[in-house]
């Protein structure tokens, strides 16, 4: 199977699964579920579940398991983005090529849509039958909990809504981005992994320096498009960054060295991989998948 070949077939089992575990438009409270739905379906570059299925592959992992955290992280991914273009955080009114959530619908939808997500996603990762050992039940919802959280994906916001207007270093710049981007990318990786056989902590070690250098790549990525790529191309706001006075890495590097430094992100996380060896040819492929992606 090509790469590509590969990536929409697990595209399609993302997109069954999410259908699957999020709630339909004829549950009550009606209008909550089908704007989840609008947030969620049919759109995204879906990398964090992507990133989960090639890690369960170095492991065994079943195919059911990988279903349910794979959808556990989308919609942690996704209340996110619903959260963060609402007018009191980033005040983006297009995501993914459409209207935000907050626009279609209204404010007060918006945050319960996220809100819902949230929980949804710990829903999916013990529902029954999902493939999942009570073991990894416990063991997988620690990972997303701590990686959405206060110490992850949520404080790394907290630090992006504090810099605007000032100029932030690098190691402080950096510090943001893995927790904003990279724990809830680290944290796919890690699930993904541990949907199947444990892995050694050598193992998990190495999976934890490739996610660390994906997740890097990918904002550094997402910076050098926000300045080089309209608004049509990446399906939001383009020039957003510097409107709002964000720091980024082109804003503290300058153009070129962001661009050099997302090239050498990828060998890094190539180099990570060098232990598994060819299993880990997805892994790669998604790596380069990040540092080349145009949107």
């Amino acid at each position: 199977m090509t790469f590509d070949q590969w990536m929409h077939a697990s595209l399609d089992r993302v997109e069954t699964a999410l259908e699957h575990y999020l709630p339909g438009t004829d549950i009550v409270p009606a209008k909550l579920h089908e704007a989840m739905r609008y947030a969620v379906l049919g759109g995204g570059k879906r990398v964090r579940p992507l990133l989960c299925h090639a890690a369960g592959e170095l492991t065994s992992a079943d195919a059911r398991a990988l279903d349910a955290a794979s959808a556990a992280l989308e919609m942690i991914h996704v209340y996110s983005l619903v959260h963060d273009d609402m007018p009191a955080m980033d005040d983006d009114a297009l995501r993914r090529g459409k209207p935000t959530v907050h626009v279609q619908y209204d404010e007060a939808t918006a945050l319960l849509v996220g809100d819902a997500l949230q929980s949804q996603a710990f829903v999916a990762l013990t529902a029954d039958n999902n493939g999942l050992s009570a073991v990894q039940q416990a063991a997988l919802t620690r990972e997303l909990a701590l990686a959405s959280g206060s110490v992850g994906m949520a404080g790394g916001q907290a630090i992006d809504l504090e810099s605007v207007g000032r100029k932030l270093s690098r190691p402080e710049l950096e510090t943001m981005h893995r927790k904003k981007t990279g724990a809830l990318l680290r944290a796919a990786v890690r699930m993904g992994a541990l949907c199947g056989e444990a892995p050694d902590a050598a193992a998990m070690n190495a999976l934890d320096a490739y996610s660390a250098a994906v997740g890097l790549a990918f904002q550094v990525v997402d910076d050098i498009l926000d300045v080089t790529a309209d608004s049509a191309t990446l399906g939001k706001t383009a020039g957003k960054d510097a409107k709002d006075d964000k720091p980024t890495y082109v804003s503290i590097i300058g153009l070129d060295a962001s661009r050099e430094l997302a090239a050498q992100l990828g060998r890094d996380a190539h180099a990570a991989l060098a232990p598994f060896g060819p299993r880990a040819a997805r892994l790669g492929e998604l790596a380069d998948l990040v540092v080349n992606r145009v949107n």
